[in-house]
This record gives structure tokens, sequence and C-alpha cells, in this order.
């Protein structure tokens, strides 16, 4: 009776806390798709031909593409060989952003990748493989009458990847190839209001550099940033999350401390996801519209990287404290095998992540994808961490099989075990299956929002209502899983209910007024509790 009892009170209790973390999660998703623009823009930008004769003209002042001091410019190349001006000569400038706006620190970042336009010319054919050099140079400003301040300057090689659609005969002469695009900049700060690109293409015949590229006609750069609006409904999620999961957590480890017992292992790592989680949440990002801190995608990819760690390593260590018969629990030495994957995995990706985002802190040109050597260690590093994450997936089903496996079993040997122990298996069935389904709905949805966010166009309508798709992906998924860690935490706290003097003195054989644990594992760093030592005990007799 008092089982049935207090799984009806469990039921209800979980019936009501899933209604209002669904009613929060319906929240996060329309805040992002009715409050929030697009999470970023992407504006394109044709280079201008500017005209630099000058002796050491790499080392002069910089060549602006319109304004009042703007550079003398070329109409196009038939110009330049009219007027003999040389290739060496010639500057593609870009001003960031186009004529009458200005750049904010709310755009969070900068991504630019770069189009060429090269005609075919059959005295100028593009050679297979063919590579070209930039000398690229970029600068800021925040007021159009200062003088520029140069940023960085780097001597880049891209690889070409083109294709021609037609015959190279004299009738295709003039006929442009098509060209992938190349990674050009990224920038992890947008602090000042303009800035300047200058882009020279050096040409040197006996070093050959910069020849058999073809006939390049023109360059042009597409610029990708965070949109400002996003951005702020971004940043108040943040704030309004950090201190949510904060009192969750205060709440949760106070419980735990209130035992008599030392914390268990699941205990400690879902406070550890907890603490993963907040790390994300801290809205330090608000510190970027003051500051100019361009390592702020770095330091966001190194804590998206622990909290997705963390978050594996729970559901590993989950399905194995709820192995209940297993003998090597409660201690993290014993999920070694398949912890280290994890271990592993992450560490790859931070190393890559390094040799990219890390050296872009000081070029900003750079990409680990220009050279053959990066290629391969990029890829390398990716192949292993796609290889820990495939070997986690194979011990993470094979230990939810496991668990299902033993609840299965002990499902049909319930009603014949004392209360105590039928009572501890209840709840961790229970709540074990409950949170099963709520981590196969989070992966779920994450998964379908992204499909959905990747093959529709960016947005809904409907009528005179218009959906951002892509912005709701961010906002309910970075909310859902905030909801997903607050549920953890609430529905594995320790319970400090006293069962009453009659089933003390009764059926579970222990004194009025200790503390019965039904809602974590039966054991710990000290020894096993006493309903653990009370069920062994019965189940031996």
């Amino acid at each position: 009776m008092a089982g049935a009892i207090i799984e009806n009170m469990s039921t209800k209790k979980l019936c009501i806390v899933g209604g209002i973390l669904l009613v929060f999660q319906v929240i996060a998703f329309l805040v992002g798709g009715l409050i929030a623009p697009s999470p970023t823009t992407a504006v394109p930008y044709t280079s201008v031909k500017c005209i630099d004769v000058r002796k050491n003209h790499h080392k002069t002042k910089w060549l602006m593409p319109w304004g009042p001091n703007h550079c003398e410019k070329l109409k196009d190349f038939d110009e330049a060989v009219s007027r003999q001006i040389e290739a060496n000569d010639i500057v593609f400038a870009v001003h960031i952003p186009l004529p009458s706006k200005e750049m904010s620190p709310w755009f969070q970042f900068m991504l630019f990748i770069m189009q060429l336009d090269i005609a075919f010319k059959m005295d100028n054919d593009l050679k297979e493989n063919a590579e070209i050099t930039l000398d690229v140079s970029l600068a800021y400003r925040d007021d159009m009458f200062d003088d520029w301040e140069e940023i960085a300057h780097a001597i880049e090689i891209r690889k070409l990847k083109c294709t021609f659609g037609s015959p190279k005969t004299l009738e295709s002469e003039g006929r442009h190839y098509d060209c992938d695009f190349l990674p050009f900049m990224e920038i992890g700060s947008v602090a000042h209001k303009y800035y300047l690109i200058n882009i020279r293409l050096p040409v040197n015949e006996r070093k050959g550099i910069n020849v058999g590229i073809g006939e390049i006609k023109d360059i042009r750069l597409v610029g990708i940033h965070q949109n400002g609006g996003f951005t702020k409904v971004w940043f108040a999620m943040k704030t309004f999350l950090t201190p949510s999961i904060l009192i969750i957590m205060v709440w949760y480890w106070r419980r735990i401390t209130l035992m008599t017992r030392a914390p268990v292992l699941l205990e400690k790592v879902i406070f550890a996801l907890g603490i993963s989680m907040t790390f994300i949440n801290i809205p330090v990002e608000w510190f970027s519209i003051g500051f100019d801190w361009t390592w702020m995608l770095l330091f966001g990819d190194i804590r998206q990287g622990i909290f997705y760690a963390m978050l594996l390593s729970f559901w590993i260590i989950f399905c194995g404290e709820h192995m209940m018969d297993q003998n090597e629990r409660n201690r993290l030495s014993g999920y070694w095998k398949q912890v280290g994957p994890i271990a592993v995995g992450s560490f790859c990706l931070f190393i890559f992540d390094m040799c990219e985002r890390g050296v872009q802190l000081k070029n900003p040109f750079y990409s680990i994808w220009t050279t053959e050597v990066g290629t391969e260690l990029a890829m390398a590093f990716i192949i292993v961490a796609g290889i820990c994450l495939c070997l986690y997936f194979l011990f993470l089903c094979f230990m939810v099989f496991q668990v299902f496996r033993n609840i299965s079993g002990k499902q049909s040997s319930l009603p014949a075990m004392s209360k105590a122990r039928r009572l501890h298996y209840e709840g961790l069935i229970f709540r074990f299956k409950f949170l099963m389904l709520i981590t196969l709905a989070c992966a779920a949805m994450t998964v379908i929002f992204f499909i959905v966010s990747q093959v529709t166009e960016g947005h809904w309508k409907w009528g005179d209502i218009t959906i951002q798709v892509n912005s709701a992906f961010f906002t309910g998924i970075y909310g859902m899983w905030n909801l997903y860690v607050f549920a953890l935490m609430f529905l594995y706290a320790p319970s400090h209910k006293n069962y009453g003097e009659d089933q003390s003195n009764g059926d579970l054989g222990v004194n009025s007024g200790e503390e019965l644990q039904l809602t974590t594992t039966i054991t710990h760093v000290d020894g096993p509790t006493e309903v653990y030592k009370l069920a062994r005990k019965e189940a031996q007799e």
C-alpha cells in the first residue's frame, strides 16, 4: 500500500514537473522564432582595383576604395595594360561595412570567404592544382577622418579548385571558371566601426609566385556576422538562465550535504554537469561589447566542449550506476574504458580548435585547411575524434541494453521482494525510464531541428507572422539542455522524507527518524546504506 501511494505521488510530481518544463521549452523556441531575428547576416563585397606605383608600396599608407581620400581606381585590367601598370602595383581594396553604415560590437564576430572571378585565356591558362599567393592587410578606425591602424598583415597561400564547363578554345576566351569559395578571414570580435582590407597579388615569375593562375578579373568577398538583435536575445537568455541553474545547484548540493552519508558518484557527476552548464551560461559575452576580446570564439568552443564531454560522461555513469547488481559501482575508475574515448576525442577536437582559432588570434587570415600538412593533420584529429565517438556510442548502447535487461528481470520478481528492496527498485526503474525518455526526446529534438534549419530557407511565414527557424533552433536547443540539467538535479536530489513510526519499526527494519534514500544509488564511499544492508541480508535469507 505504501509503495503504491509513493509511486502515485512520484508519478503526479513528475507529471507536474514535466508540464512546467514543457511550457518553458515552448517559450524558449518561441523567443527565438518570434522575437529574435535570424542569427547571422551575409553581406557581399566587391573589391575596388586601386593603383599604387610607389616604391616599397607594401609599407605605405592604406588605399581606400571610396570616400574623400579614395585611391586612383582602375576600371578593369585592360585599362591597366593600356597604361602599362604592372600587376604588383594593383591593390584590391575592400571597405567594411558598405558606405553610410557602421559595424557594431553586437555583431560579435566576422567571417569572410573569398570568390575569385577568373577568366579563361589561351595564353594565360589556369594550371592544375594552381596556388594563389595573397599579400593581405587588415586595418581599423572608429572615425571616418582618423588614420588607419593595422590589425594584421600576412602572406597567405590558397589552393584554387576550379572547373571550366566549355572546351578550351579561342571561342571560349573570356568565359569564367567555376571556382570554389576560399576561406579568407575570421575575427572573434567586432570592436571597431570601420575596417579596411588591402589585397595584393604579388607576381614573381622566377619564383613561380602567382604564375599560371589564369586571368583574375575581380575579387569578391562575402562577410558573415551575427545579427545584433539576435545577440541581445541570446545575452538575455544567458542572463536569465545563469541564476536559474545556480539556484537549483545550490539547493541540490545542500540536500546532499544534509545526508548522513557521503555523496555517491552519480550525485557528484550530476553536480559536475550542472557546473559545466553554468560555465556555458555565465554571460561573459557582455564584456565583449566594451572590450576587444578576439578570443571569445575560442573560449566559447572550449566551454561547449567541456559541457558535451561532461554530458556524454554522465550518460555512461548514469547507465552504469543503474546496473543494480553490479559490484564495481560508485568508482570513477570503473568507467575508464567508456570515459577514455570521450577524453581522447575531446582532446583531439581541442587540439584541432587550437590549431585553427588559436592561431587566428594572431593571424586572422590563417586557415588550417590551406596546406597539405594542415589538412592531413586536421583530418587526422577529426577522424580520431569520430572513432572515439563511435566507440562511445557502442559502449553506451551496450550499457543501456544491459540496464533494460536487468530491469526486465527485476520487474518480474518485485512482488516477492521485501518492501524496502521493492521500493528501492521501483524508484530506480521509474526514474531511469523517465530520464531515458527525456534524454531520447532531447537528442531527437536536437537532430530534427538541426536538419530542419539546414533544409529550410531560414524562416517560415504564416500570414503576418514570420518564424525564424534558425533562431528558434539556437534558443530552443540551448534552453532545452538547460531544462534537462535542471530536471536531473531536481529528480535526483536526495529525499529527506520520514516514512513514519509504523514503517520504520515494521517491514523496513530501520529506526524511527532515519532517512530512507530511494532516489539515488544505494552504495557510497563509506559503505552500503542501511537499506542496502537490510536488502542484502533478506536476499541471503
